[in-house]
């Protein structure tokens, strides 16, 4: 099980394990000669030999020097291993979830990648820091101590050497189900935590329905499931620590009845057998220890296989030299794509979007409109075909060249805890004061910041909770035109604004997108109307396409939805007759 975390351990510090191994072995080593010696000093003493009793006491002084000198080195080894292990862990989790494609934490919750990149981290740091030492030598000490008794009297060294690995099995039957009842436990805590940072986000939305408090049944169901596995937990460690509690005071009872049978045997002396009896205490002590700091092991153990799946999980392949790009068009080849195995997203969808140009793509819900922005970003790889990018296939360029490229504006906008101008500055982060400014007013962020409390120093709160919905996405509009990609994808950027708030970003739009390359999804027909090419999806599959005439005259599904959108928009209220 410690090989497991042993494989964590970052490489400029793992030759300091061999190290720490070392060190822990040699304490234990001196830790069990220390007990042995007690035996031919209390001898000695009690014959009358000082001559020999110092001899022994001395050797006793240096096995006692020596559980002090190694035990400084184990601790200070583990400590620079531990702390080093963990910094580095989580830098390499870090390196990793950067590395892995951006749809994959479509499905992950904050609550499960927090607990696993702090909780866990910390539980496997802990193990290397402070639990090894004694768990090592709960192995080493009573084998160490039964090989020295061995030199006094063999038949109780043997009830030594059989109790150890009996003890082991026993405590290896009792924690069985310590295993599932941890990976429950984690689990719940995951969602628990979920649910907690989820209740502290979504306050506006929970008190509307009235889910707070006893009304908040998803966070209420999350903490009682936790306390359930919790308890689970304690049911499934404690009758196990109480079975081997039990057979460990059955070794020792064993053990001193041997002792007494030997010296009432007068096979050894009664100075031997105090300090037998005492040496079988600290025989049992180490195994009781170790098996105390099982759970803590275990624990560590499925920490360790949590955050070795995490970084086990395949991340998107990538080149390293810069491909030479062409024209920023987009071209889409035979694509077809699936999110799970035998469940298709896309089939067969083959488009050109030529540089310049806008290609609109509308249909109903589910049809794969989405998925199509994603894949041209490079969130997940396509199953079969290909995208390219300015002449070059997303797969042959780098993340860094890709992603410069294009300019992504979804309907869900995502703020950072920080200031106005530093979230438009997230776009370009070296620009200058009066470029962020420049892109704000374009895009009317200038109007919002006027209204702040503190200008462009506001802090907009986590996920810009402090603004609207459509402040949001004007930051976000203003954040793109700094960047200032030749291509911009665009998902559903008005679909739920005020008329107001859709007028301003309309316009922020319209300037983001000039001369640049552009593929948009959207309902909203002003968007639709002007495109080069308008792309009608089903299923999966492109059914029309066409400019917005062309469309309309096919009397396809691409006119009855226009027509049907025409007929919405000019819905009203009226008074119902008395």
């Amino acid at each position: 099980m410690i090989r497991k975390v042993f494989g964590l351990v970052p490489r400029e510090f793992a030759p300091l394990i061999p190290r720490l191994l070392i060190a822990i072995v040699l304490q234990a080593l001196c830790q069990a000669a220390a007990y042995v010696l007690l035996v031919p000093v209390l001898e000695a003493l009690f014959d009358g030999d000082t001559t020999q009793a110092w001899r022994w006491a001395g050797a006793l002084a240096l096995a006692v020097a020596g559980v002090i000198g190694f035990g400084y080195a184990q601790a200070v080894l583990g400590l620079r291993v531990g702390v080093g292990m963990q910094q580095g862990l989580q830098t390499r989790l870090g390196d990793h979830l950067n590395a892995l494609p951006l749809g994959w934490f479509e499905t992950r919750n904050a609550g499960e990648l927090s607990r696993l990149t702090v909780d866990n981290v910390r539980e496997v740091q802990r193990l290397i820091a402070y639990l090894i030492s004694p768990i090592v030598a709960g192995v080493v000490v009573p084998l160490g101590v039964a090989v020295g008794v061995l030199f006094i009297d063999w038949r109780i060294s043997v009830a030594m050497f059989i109790a150890a690995p009996a003890l082991y099995l026993v405590n290896l039957w009792a924690s069985r189900s310590y295993s599932a009842a941890d990976e429950q436990m984690h689990e719940a805590s995951a969602e628990a935590n979920a649910r907690v940072l989820e209740f502290s986000q979504a306050q506006p939305v929970l008190r509307s329905f009235g889910a707070v408090g006893a009304g908040n049944k998803a966070l209420d169901a999350a903490l009682v499931r936790q306390r359930k596995a919790v308890a689970g937990l304690l049911f499934a460690s404690v009758p196990g620590l109480i079975v081997f509690a039990l057979c460990v005071q059955a070794v020792f009872l064993v053990l001193v009845y041997l002792v007494v049978g030997r010296v009432t045997g007068g096979a050894i002396s009664a100075a031997a057998a105090i300090a037998l009896i005492a040496v079988s205490a600290r025989f049992i002590e180490p195994l009781t220890q170790a098996a105390t700091l099982g759970g803590a092991l275990r624990m560590a153990t499925s920490a360790a296989d949590r955050v070795s799946a995490l970084l086990a999980e395949p991340t998107l392949p990538q080149v390293e030299s810069e491909a030479t790009l062409g024209a920023p068009e987009v071209v889409f080849e035979n694509v077809s794509f699936g999110y799970r195995t035998g469940d298709e997203v896309l089939s067969g969808v083959s488009f050109t979007v030529p540089a310049g140009t806008t290609t609109a793509i509308v249909g109903p819900s589910g049809a794969g409109k989405s998925t199509v922005l994603r894949l041209a970003a490079r969130f997940h790889d396509v199953g079969s075909g290909r995208v390219l990018v300015s002449g070059n296939d997303v797969r042959s360029q780098p993340s860094h060249q890709l992603l410069g490229q294009l300019s992504l504006v979804f309907q869900n906008v995502y703020l950072f805890n920080r200031s106005v101008l530093e979230n438009i500055r997230a776009g370009r982060p070296g620009a200058t004061d009066d470029e962020v400014r420049g892109a704000a007013a374009a895009a009317r962020v200038d109007e919002i910041a006027e209204r702040l409390p503190e200008g462009w120093d506001t802090t907009v709160g986590e996920g810009g909770a402090s603004l609207s919905g459509g402040e949001r996405q004007r930051v976000s509009i203003a954040r793109a035109l700094l960047k200032d990609a030749p291509v911009v994808l665009l998902d559903e950027a008005t679909s739920a604004l005020d008329p107001q708030n859709e007028a301003v970003v309309v316009r922020g739009v319209h300037e983001l997108t000039r001369d640049r390359t552009v593929i948009v999804v959207a309902h909203r027909l002003a968007t639709i109307a002007h495109a080069e090419q308008i792309l009608f999806m089903e299923a999966g599959r492109i059914i029309e396409r066409g400019t917005h005439t062309q469309l309309l005259a096919l009397e396809g599904r691409y006119a009855a939805f226009w027509n049907e959108r025409t007929r919405a928009s000019g819905w009203r209220l009226e008074s119902a007759p008395v």
